[in-house]
């Protein structure tokens, strides 16, 4: 369709291109009202409807980051997904494991935006929070988040969230299976590993990334 945009669509237009190419994803509609100055987010959605029915933007409504732009190259977009935060880890406390009835229905959880570039193509993703110091070595410190992949199985010397039993207590550790033991090692040269028979650990999840805000 040719028709001549209002000077606020090209504007909206040209912001969200600008912001893409910035940032390697595209904005929500709360970026697009401060950074066109908009009046409110409903004069935003109009005008995307308004795009979008002129076959020059593409929306998932119900993704906060899901506009495209018409046209351009898949490989200048990063497509963001939305991952469940399914609670906190730490050595000695608990967490909620997701179940089949939170991968089936997980719009009642929190959830935060990570590009696909950072947590891959895999499924069954969910975040956690750390809590405590554990891993510092690692870079990864109180308050960040882990993208964990759900799986009963991994790897010596990888990274995951693991429950000691009977006790339910939950840790994010490197994994060692030695022998009918498993060494849990903290990096965390301060702190000693947790050495218990492999027949009291359960693998919950690895880890697939560490997401920082930086204020």
């Amino acid at each position: 369709m040719n028709r001549k945009l209002s000077e606020r669509q090209q504007e909206i237009l040209d912001f969200i291109s600008r912001f893409q190419d910035e940032n390697g994803y595209p904005p929500t509609v709360r970026d697009i009202q401060h950074g066109c100055r908009v009046s409110s987010t409903s004069v935003v959605a109009y005008n995307l409807e308004v795009l979008k029915r002129d076959g020059l933007l593409d929306r998932v409504a119900d993704v906060s980051r899901g506009l495209k732009l018409v046209g351009r190259r898949a490989a200048d977009r990063r497509e963001m997904f939305a991952v469940p935060l399914m609670g906190a880890i730490a050595a000695g406390s608990p967490f909620p494991l997701p179940t089949s009835e939170a991968w089936s229905d997980i719009q009642d959880k929190e959830t935060v935006d990570l590009p696909q570039s950072v947590i891959g193509p895999s499924e069954k993703l969910y975040a956690l929070r750390v809590k405590g110091t554990s891993m510092i070595d690692a870079l990864i410190g109180d308050g960040d988040l882990v993208v964990m992949e759900q799986t009963d199985r991994v790897e010596n010397g990888q990274m995951a969230a693991v429950r000691i039993m009977p006790d339910e207590e939950t840790t994010l550790k490197y994994f060692y299976a030695e022998g009918t033991k498993v060494r849990l090692q903290p990096a965390n040269s301060q702190m000693k590993p947790i050495i218990v028979p492999a027949e009291r650990v359960q693998v919950l999840s690895r880890l697939v990334a560490v997401w920082r805000y930086l204020g």
